[in-house]
């Protein structure tokens, strides 16, 4: 018998490529959304075990609404910390592999050369604060068990995002002013998927060191990087694109003025790491473009 998946956050933009992409494989997967599997509910949580027996489990679920979290950070704990932290102890008990997706806001995010897998964490928001004690439970209950991949800058085709926002505002917008200051790595779901699953696949196969991994694209750009990219891609002008600073967008939780992570911890799995960023948008652009404009 084939060795079953569960995905929780199955709904969401990487819980669906993640599914995807197990399909690929002829995988037996199971798609727990948010009805069906409430990950910071230890009842839910251990029905899905003793129906499924999952032998990998892979945490797409968050609380992503990154200013919300400044003024609920209560919730945002539930889901972000004390989620992990009961799907931990489960595959503990169930001995399953846990993957748990993080983020670069778990860093203080004003480095000038990019964070590697064990740098010192900062977070300086409520929702960095809320997905370090999701990362802390996950090492502390499955130190052989439990991965951390961190990534950042996600877009996909199937959900809401920076570059389908863009795209869009292309179409209604005669100019674009698109903060200049953030350094970041625009990461593409359906890669973050793909090594998702390579890593499952390496913890079962025990080639795979358990840990902390950064999965997001190579290079480096800015948001208005990125955007003018995008403009060139729609055969438009770039300089319609202007840039600014994030004085002129000023949100409830800091943004990571430099969000740009580092890779080596994939070569212990012997994985390549992610592709550069520009090759990645350029491959998932026409996905992209059909869905905003469907």
């Amino acid at each position: 018998m084939s060795a079953v998946w569960l995905v929780t956050g199955a709904g969401g933009m990487l819980g669906q490529d993640v599914l995807a992409r197990l399909a690929v494989d002829g995988v037996t997967a199971v798609a727990a959304g948010r009805d069906t599997v409430d990950i910071a509910d230890e009842a839910s949580v251990r029905a899905a075990f003793e129906e499924h027996r999952p032998a990998v489990v892979v945490n797409c679920a968050a609380w992503t609404a990154v200013d919300d979290a400044e003024t609920d950070e209560e919730a945002a704990l539930r889901v972000n910390g004390r989620g992990p932290a009961v799907l931990a102890r489960a595959c503990q008990e169930y001995g399953a592999v846990l993957l748990q997706v993080s983020t670069d806001y778990v860093f203080a995010g004003d480095a000038a050369r990019p964070y590697p897998e064990d740098a010192p964490t900062g977070p300086r928001s409520a929702y960095g604060r809320t997905k370090l004690a999701g990362e802390q439970a996950v090492l502390d209950a499955l130190p052989d068990s439990g991965y951390i991949v961190r990534t950042a800058w996600l877009y996909g085709a199937a959900g809401g995002n920076f570059v389908r926002t863009m795209i869009k505002l292309e179409g209604i917008k005669d100019t674009l002013d698109v903060v200049d200051d953030q350094r970041g790595q625009p990461t593409w779901t359906v890669d973050l998927a793909d090594r998702l699953v390579r890593l499952g696949q390496g913890a079962l196969a025990g080639t795979a060191p358990a840990g902390v991994y950064h999965g997001t694209s190579g290079g480096e750009t800015t948001w208005f990087g990125l955007t003018r990219e995008i403009f060139r891609l729609l055969d438009t002008d770039p300089e319609r694109v202007r840039p600014t600073t994030s004085e002129a967008f000023v949100r409830p939780a800091p943004r990571p003025a430099y969000s740009v992570l580092g890779h080596d911890r994939w070569k212990e799995a012997g994985i390549e790491p992610l592709r550069d960023w520009r090759s990645a948008l350029g491959e998932a652009f026409p996905a992209l473009l059909a869905a905003e404009r469907s």
